[in-house]
């Protein structure tokens, strides 16, 4: 039995109401959740009704359609052959099996499906499944027909389906973030359900479910764990992972994860740490200096100082041993995960630090005069991407923006609204780093990069890099996990992404053994 090559979503699977002619258009508890899973799967999906259903829910099946682009095909009252022609002409006939999924009050349309090839998926059957078997199995020996209780099971039979016919040079990646940001990397094709050329394949993790026997057909567990933050406390002297909490649902994957010693993730909890406290980023990034050689540009991080109180009487004093005239950059001390780690101010006057509006503990952080111009590096495991974008003006534009004000601290969220210079507008991004930007030395940024993965320990980041008028100093800005290197074009970032798991993958599982010794 090959992989599945497509998939047809029957009514009667859709619906909670099993009769066709009922008029109620209520979908049954995890269908929303399936459309979506499967929208940008990159199996070519339909709806498949018969020609007695009732309006309303007609009408909703060819609207569900038109969202997400799928296929609405009608079944013959008398036969299902109309529509399994209809299906082969319109998505081809290669290899590996069509699969219709059906409620059981439907077993009516199994026969003819079955023998010629077709895989059921049958939801809710509470009968004797050994009974059907007997009537329905491959020449192999193998039955066409499953059997699930909930919709949501739906994407672990396709991934288990297309890993066999892949076979062992095939792994699964199950992933976990917030509902939009997994929309962004879908839509971009990065988490098909049919193996990818190096043989990927991704399944959505689902808390609706046992996390345990979840992560039991998986390889590997891609997370962002930062988009399941709960509250972080920065002002405690515990360990890092003691500041954090998690949602429950993240919990129990962190527990089952360490329960599972095969199970690849990435990346482990504990080295995206660090990457959530900003003091502990720009402590990391003093080690930069080991970089740096005589005559030649030098990297490095940007001068800061950790405040715990606005009102200190001796802050003046602090910022000018800190290396820090004005103006400066204050930022929360803790750098994502909670609604305000991207309240941010731009101080040009010492005074303006009394009462100023960013959450403490906070890092104060050199003001870098850089042309208004930011680069953008991503590191997608070996590879490295950039892209130039714009960015806040010079000091002297700043104080006259700001003059207007009263010099009162420029107030923003990076997330949303940055000052940015208006002269600026180049952009772009290219695949291997060659030396035709005179402003930026680009073999210095790619030893940086090496650096701090081998520091950090992560296989997909991003980091932030202006230079200094003046000095040429590249100063790494900022530093974060798993970005969304939308400044990529898709066709070379997906597969770098693909790529970089792999190789995660693949080292991680060639450790096995000496660990087992």
């Amino acid at each position: 039995m090959g992989g599945v090559k497509g998939i047809l979503l029957n009514s009667s699977a859709l619906f909670a109401s099993d009769d066709d002619e009922n008029e109620d258009t209520t979908l049954r508890p995890g269908a929303d959740y399936l459309l979506r899973k499967l929208r940008y799967s990159k199996v070519p999906t339909g709806l498949s009704y018969g020609q007695c259903l009732s309006a309303p829910k007609a009408n909703l099946l060819q609207e569900l359609a038109s969202i997400y682009s799928y296929n609405c095909f009608i079944l013959s009252s008398s036969s299902e052959d109309n529509v399994m022609s209809e299906v082969t002409q319109l998505w081809g006939d290669d290899e590996g099996s069509f699969m219709h999924v059906i409620s059981s009050c439907r077993e009516d349309l199994v026969h003819n499906m079955v023998i010629s090839g077709w895989l059921i998926i049958m939801l809710g059957y509470t009968g004797q499944k050994s009974t059907i078997d007997a009537k329905y199995v491959s020449a192999s020996g193998i039955s066409s027909i499953f059997s699930i209780n909930k919709l949501e099971e739906l994407p672990i039979i396709i991934c288990n389906l297309n890993k066999k016919a892949r076979g062992k040079e095939s792994m699964t990646v199950g992933y976990v973030m917030k509902c939009s940001r997994e929309e962004d990397f879908a839509k971009r094709g990065a988490f098909p359900l049919c193996p990818t050329d190096n043989g990927l394949i991704f399944l959505p993790l689902n808390y609706e479910l046992p996390i345990s026997s979840q992560l039991q057909q998986v390889n590997a567990v891609l997370h962002k764990a930062t988009d399941e933050i709960v509250a972080v406390e920065m002002g405690s002297s515990a360990e890092l992972a003691n500041k954090i909490t998690f949602t429950r649902n993240m919990q129990e994957l962190q527990r089952y994860i360490e329960c599972q010693s095969d199970c690849c993730v990435i990346d482990p909890f504990s080295n995206i740490y660090p990457v959530l406290d900003r003091l502990k980023i720009q402590q990391i990034l003093l080690g930069l200096e080991t970089l740096n050689i005589k005559g030649r540009c030098k990297i490095r991080g940007a001068h800061f100082l950790k405040v715990d109180s606005f009102n200190n009487p001796n802050l003046e004093q602090r910022l000018v041993e800190a290396k820090l005239p004005l103006p400066n950059i204050v930022k929360p001390q803790v750098a994502c995960g909670v609604a305000d780690a991207h309240s941010m101010a731009i101080v040009f006057k010492v005074d303006n630090y009394k009462d100023l509006d960013v959450p403490l503990p906070a890092v104060v952080q050199e003001y870098v005069d850089h042309s208004s111009l930011l680069y953008k590096f991503y590191a997608l495991g070996g590879k490295i991407f950039y892209a130039v974008k714009k960015s806040t003006p010079n000091a002297d534009a700043l104080m006259k923006l700001s003059q207007e004000k009263g010099l009162k601290p420029l107030l923003f969220d990076s997330l949303k609204s940055l000052p940015i210079a208006k002269e600026h507008s180049q952009t772009g991004c290219q695949e291997h780093l060659k030396a035709n930007d005179q402003h930026i030395d680009l073999g210095l940024v790619t030893d940086a990069a090496d650096w701090l993965r081998r520091m950090l320990g992560l296989t997909i980041f991003g980091f932030d890099v202006v230079i200094q008028e003046g000095t040429g100093d590249h100063v790494i800005v900022d530093v974060n996990y798993l970005p969304s290197f939308k400044e990529v074009p898709d066709d070379i970032a997906i597969p770098a992404f693909w790529e970089a798991l792999k190789e995660k993958i693949d080292s991680e599982k060639s450790k096995q053994p000496a660990k087992a010794s």
